[in-house]
């Protein structure tokens, strides 16, 4: 990699949090071994060096209060946004930043490194507009389960679709061998400043409509975005039985 090519970049990190959850209400604030949720996820984006301000956007006191009491930032953000990037683009319209990354608010364990691999990812390459990450799918029931987003990119790395269904399709499952064939999309992006601002100013898609996937948005107008593999497969909280779950991998990788 020729580093004369590198530039200095600007990112900035952004958590967006809402109160209302259809599986998990007020999820954000509750406790993660004794921190809500969204101050977890803000203390691992934290650990990314490449990001130079991690910020909350929220439409909701209660969630910035909490953001604030534990000495990170919070901006309030209007609270009818249809989607979490148009939070996002609205928390850093007025701030001076090349590359924004969309942080879920529901991964207290994302890895640091895979955020700096995003950004650096845009920051080398001007010819991408977006990056995100995807992980292995390692089971039938993940392939079948719609809430599981699949992705399928081409031999650049460049996204082609994102979908709810299996894809790949296997016509013969008899005869492939599935393994490896098929990755689970996380939901981390990476935009470059001037394509989010376009993104959002851009009407849903009849596909977005139909997969409910507000990525199928960015490749319908042409975006150019790279898929990241990670054997990292997050830690998503949407039940009372995954905030369980995370508690304990917290408690056995000592980071209370």
């Amino acid at each position: 990699m020729d580093k004369t090519k590198s530039k200095r970049v600007r990112a900035v990190g952004v958590i967006p949090a809402r109160y209302g959850s259809t599986r998990l209400p007020g999820k954000s604030l509750i406790p993660i071994c004794g921190k809500p949720l969204v101050v977890r996820v803000v203390e691992r984006a934290r650990q990314c060096a490449a990001l130079e301000r991690v910020i909350v956007a929220t439409d909701d006191e209660r969630i910035a209060h909490a953001v604030t009491q534990a000495g990170a930032e919070a901006v309030m953000t209007r609270a009818d946004h249809p989607s979490g990037t148009d939070r996002v683009a609205e928390a850093v319209q007025h701030l001076e930043a090349d590359i924004v990354v969309n942080v879920q608010g529901d991964e207290p364990l994302i890895d640091p490194a895979l955020i700096g691999q995003l950004v650096e990812a845009l920051a080398w390459d001007p010819g991408w507009d977006a990056a995100t990450a995807a992980t292995p799918i390692l089971t039938d029931e993940m392939r079948q389960n719609p809430a599981v987003v699949k992705v399928v990119w081409d031999v650049s790395g460049r996204a082609l679709y994102f979908s709810r269904s299996l894809i790949p399709f296997v016509r013969d499952p008899g005869k492939v061998d599935v393994t490896g064939l098929h990755y689970r999309h996380l939901g981390i992006y990476a935009y470059r400043r001037s394509f989010l601002t376009r993104l959002v100013a851009t009407p849903p898609c009849a596909t977005e409509r139909a997969e409910c996937l507000e990525q199928l948005r960015a490749l319908h107008i042409g975006g150019r975005m790279l898929v990241v593999p990670t054997d990292d497969p997050g830690i998503g909280v949407d039940t009372p039985a995954d905030v369980a779950y995370v508690e304990r991998v917290i408690r056995e990788r000592g980071l209370e």
